[in-house]
């Protein structure tokens, strides 16, 4: 019996509900009450479904399947899908990786067709189970995307593909020659068969190293969620274009889209000054980026140093994507031991536990301590 349909079972689902915030050491220590489902596979489903609360809660649906762990972690949340929903459109979509669907099902909501290849059997079973539930319609091809590839004659609006980022040893890579599959390899066999291939990368990856050896792309999505990186996302497109579209996302935050030209960094510069009255921190999809002239540029700030990428006015810019703060300078002897302050450090020879120590300060509170240089040396900042 397929172990998507035994975990169907009512019964097994009501003891998966009913021991959702049990610990999962403790149940897996136990013996399974049902002879067709192992408590490893009980387990896997309350793991799920706990991810699936912060991650992709459209999924807390009765009779919902989830896969095991690794494929929960390479799945995009439902924040980032649905933010690369909203630029695809048309008649036919692939995804050739499919993995747990979560992408393949926000961003083929505005395509007639969808196709979705996944070569681990049981992993299939349980998308078409899930989107058969959530009353979504898919053709569902069990196979290697080598073997698709190498039989296909159809051509596709968009292709959208999420690689692989562990290797045999379950490492983690990024470089796309690392990848399964390998990005350089079969690039231009994607490009004959879609005008728009989208491929999800690691937030790791290095863009000058991306921009270097992949041809053809023509937009580059570095996407964070509440400030943290999560993916970066390249279209590469068959259109001829001498430039590249960079956007800087922070989803979650009410920080508007930071867009550039790929290459406009080299020709930026950058004002250097003592801090003013308010301080700027970029978002870490901007600095991500390495666009650190630029955003100081583009927003007519100046910068602290070279190596700090904080940036300063005496007039507040309100549309800066990042955080904020009115300043004044602190002496480090006026610092009170057993005051709360929120600390944070950049281009500072102390890291935020080691201040902490060394002048006993307590954290959290709504104040901020900031350590970092100027050109002038080192200096401490507070939050007015």
């Amino acid at each position: 019996m397929s172990s998507v349909v035994k975990l169907l079972n009512k019964d097994i689902q009501d003891y998966i509900n009913a021991n959702l915030n049990t610990d999962l050491h403790t149940l897996l220590l136990k013996k399974s009450p049902f002879p067709e489902a192992s408590m490893h596979e009980i387990v896997q489903q309350i793991k799920g479904k706990q991810v699936a609360v912060r991650k992709f809660p459209f999924l807390l649906k009765e009779g919902i399947l989830f896969p095991p762990q690794l494929n929960l972690e390479q799945s995009s949340s439902e924040k980032t899908a649905l933010y690369k929903s909203e630029f695809l459109k048309g008649n036919t979509f692939i995804d050739l990786t499919s993995g747990f669907g979560i992408d393949a099902y926000y961003l083929s909501q505005n395509f007639e067709n969808v196709t979705l290849i996944e070569q681990n059997t049981e992993l299939l079973k349980v998308v078409e189970n899930n989107w058969g539930i959530l009353g979504r319609k898919a053709r569902f091809i069990n196979a290697k995307l080598e073997d698709f590839l190498n039989g296909n004659q159809e051509h596709f609006d968009v292709i959208y593909l999420d690689p692989a980022r562990r290797d045999e040893q379950k490492n983690k890579v990024f470089l796309l020659e690392d990848l399964s599959p390998d990005i350089l390899e079969i690039h231009e066999q994607l490009q004959s068969i879609s005008n728009l291939v989208v491929i999800k990368l690691s937030p790791l990856i290095d863009l000058k190293y991306l921009v270097s050896v992949l041809p053809g792309i023509s937009r580059i999505d570095i996407i964070a969620l509440k400030n943290d990186v999560k993916e970066v996302v390249v279209f590469l497109s068959n259109e001829n274009t001498n430039k590249i579209i960079c956007n800087c996302v922070n989803l979650e935050s009410n920080e508007s889209v930071f867009s550039f030209t790929f290459g406009e960094e080299e020709t930026a510069h950058s004002e250097y000054s003592e801090p003013e009255r308010y301080l700027y921190i970029p978002n870490h999809s901007i600095l991500k980026a390495g666009v650190f002239n630029l955003i100081s540029q583009k927003f007519g700030l100046k910068k602290l140093h070279p190596n700090s990428h904080l940036y300063t006015s005496d007039e507040k810019i309100e549309s800066f994507p990042g955080r904020i703060f009115e300043m004044e300078y602190v002496d480090s002897k006026s610092i009170k031991k057993k005051s709360q302050f929120n600390i944070i450090t950049k281009n500072y020879p102390l890291k935020p536990d080691e201040i902490k120590k060394k002048y006993g300060l307590k954290d959290g509170g709504d104040q901020y301590l900031i350590f970092t240089q100027s050109k002038k040396g080192k200096i401490i900042l507070k939050s007015v």
